[in-house]
């Protein structure tokens, strides 16, 4: 870390990292099943799978893939469910607004990288006022690509007015990962988030682990000190 710029901003992927967004996800999945006759499923059993979006949620509700023919309708009746069910109970993981208040404490700026679309991304920040208070926020359809290629790594770093060397990403799944990396940045695997049993985050060739937020505050200052 000695031969890399100071550290200028905090970037997160969404859901699984800054926001626990698995129970009004479970709640809409559960809804999808209800009305197609399915038995419902615990909290517990889809949060391993939010990470990896409605590819993943139905693929472990329905057992089907985005290839199957149905797909494309249930992610539809998905979306809209999700829709007028975006804040229920969703909200900043344990923790974590201590470590928004001291990354602005430290004059630091800190935003969010997620693939999930800009509809439900935006209404979900502001729902949470967050969006006043983050540098950028970069959907999963702000470009014409998204994670784990690096172009929203980079586009992120502009809109925060820094390098991407200057950023640490932090996030809960391999994509996320590899799309901090490719970019030259610090990346952190948020472990408290949605990693599947199946999952093996010490292959990701992350910078580090945070198994709470709060750990992100060391990190930090360690980083401030070693850069």
């Amino acid at each position: 870390m000695t031969n890399r710029p100071a550290l200028k901003t905090v970037l997160f992927d969404l859901d699984g990292t800054l926001v626990d967004t698995a129970p009004d996800l479970s709640e809409t999945l559960n809804r999808l099943l209800v009305r197609h006759q399915q038995p419902t499923c615990s909290l517990e059993s889809v949060r391993p799978y939010v990470s990896h979006g409605t590819i993943g949620m139905l693929g472990f509700a329905f057992g089907i893939t985005k290839d199957d023919p149905e797909f494309a309708q249930l992610r539809q009746e998905f979306l809209e469910i999700y829709e007028n069910h975006l804040c229920y109970q969703s909200k900043l993981f344990d923790g974590m607004d201590e470590v928004l208040e001291f990354i602005e404490e430290q004059n630091l700026s800190w935003g969010v990288v997620t693939n999930k679309p800009d509809f439900l991304t935006q209404p979900l920040m502001q729902k949470l006022s967050l969006d006043q208070r983050c540098a950028c926020i970069v959907s999963g359809d702000t470009l014409a690509k998204n994670k784990p290629d690096p172009a929203p790594m980079f586009y992120a770093a502009k809109l925060a007015g820094c390098e991407a060397s200057e950023c640490i990403y932090v996030g809960d799944a391999e994509r996320d990962i590899e799309a901090g990396r490719r970019a030259g940045m610090h990346t952190l695997i948020a472990r408290y988030g949605y990693i599947e049993n199946d999952d093996d985050p010490d292959q990701w060739q992350a910078d580090g682990n945070l198994d709470h937020p709060a750990e992100l505050i060391d990190w930090l200052c360690n980083c401030k000190a070693t850069v």
